[in-house]
C-alpha cells in the first residue's frame, strides 16, 4: 500500500477514507522507516459533531493523512461496502502484522500505569512485538521541559508508530500539534483502545459493536463520564446527518 492519496467520502464536511481495515493496516506498515510524520484520526459521531462547532478540529481531521470510520454511524454514511476501521481492532491488527516487518511501537496516553499494562498484555499476546517505550502523561498540557524530554525520547527510540490514547478531541489536537516535530512515521489516535486492551474497562461484545449500539453498552459502564457525550452529542449528530442528506445545510468537502 502506497502513501498516495486514497478515495474518500464526505461526512459532515470531513473527508473520510474508504480503505478497509486490512488496507489501512498495510498503509500504516508501509510508512515504516519513512519519517512520514503524518497522523491518523479515527472518526466518530462524537468527534464529528464536536468538529461542527470547532472549526479548528474540523481542519485537523481534514489535514490528517487518513481519517477513518471508527464508529458505525460513519460507516452507514459511506458508500456501499464501506468497512468499519475500529481503533481497538486496528491496534491489534497493526501490532500483529507489523511483527514481520520489525515495526516499532510507542504507547502514549491512558491513566498512570495503563500504557505499561497495555505493553505487557500485547507483548504477551504477540511474541516478538517491539514496544520501545510508554508514557502516561499528566491530565494537564505538558510543560515545555516535559515536551522537550518527550521529543528527545522519541528521537532516541525512533518508533515507527506512536499510538495516542487521550480521547477525542485531545488526542487529535495533540497529534496535529506534534506529528511534524516527532521522529516517528505516524501517530494514531485510538482513544479507549488503551483501556480496553489493558483490561481497565470492559469492551462491548462483538455483536453489539456491529449493531451500532456499542454506545449504549459504554454508557451503562461509564454513565458519569459518557452521559453528556451520548445523550446530547448523538442527537446533534443525527440532526447534522439529516441536514446533509436533505440539503438543508451544506457541508462542503475540502477536497
Amino acid at each position: 500500500m502506497s502513501l498516495l492519496p486514497v478515495p474518500t467520502y464526505n461526512a459532515l464536511g470531513i473527508d473520510v477514507s474508504t480503505l478497509t481495515l486490512a488496507q489501512t493496516r498495510e498503509a500504516i506498515i508501509a510508512t515504516r522507516g519513512t519519517l512520514h510524520r503524518g497522523y491518523l484520526c479515527l472518526g466518530t459521531a462524537h468527534g464529528f459533531t464536536a468538529a461542527q462547532r470547532d472549526p479548528s478540529l474540523k481542519k485537523i481531521y481534514n489535514a490528517a493523512w487518513l481519517t477513518t470510520p471508527d464508529g458505525m454511524p460513519l460507516v452507514w454514511l459511506g458508500p456501499p461496502g464501506t468497512e468499519r476501521v475500529y481503533g481497538p481492532d486496528l491496534l491489534l491488527a497493526v501490532c500483529d502484522a507489523g511483527r514481520a516487518f520489525g515495526l516499532r511501537h510507542y504507547f502514549y496516553g491512558g491513566t498512570p500505569g495503563v500504557a505499561d499494562t497495555l505493553r505487557e498484555k500485547l507483548t504477551a499476546r504477540f511474541p516478538g512485538l517491539e514496544v520501545v517505550g510508554t508514557f502516561s502523561p499528566p491530565y494537564r498540557p505538558l510543560t515545555s521541559d516535559e515536551l522537550a524530554t518527550f521529543r528527545a525520547e522519541i528521537t532516541r527510540l525512533r518508533p515507527d508508530v506512536i499510538w495516542i490514547g487521550l480521547g477525542t478531541p485531545k488526542q487529535e489536537k495533540f497529534m496535529a500539534a506534534h506529528a511534524g516535530t516527532l521522529d516517528a512515521a505516524v501517530l494514531i489516535g485510538v482513544g479507549a483502545a488503551f483501556d480496553f486492551h489493558s483490561g481497565r474497562i470492559r469492551q462491548a461484545p462483538r455483536w453489539l459493536q456491529r449493531s451500532g449500539f456499542e454506545w449504549l453498552f459504554r454508557l451503562c459502564t461509564e454513565p458519569r463520564r459518557l452521559a453528556a457525550r451520548y445523550l446530547i452529542t448523538s442527537p446533534l449528530f443525527v440532526l447534522h446527518v439529516l441536514a446533509q442528506h436533505t440539503g438543508l445545510k451544506k457541508y462542503p468537502s475540502p477536497s
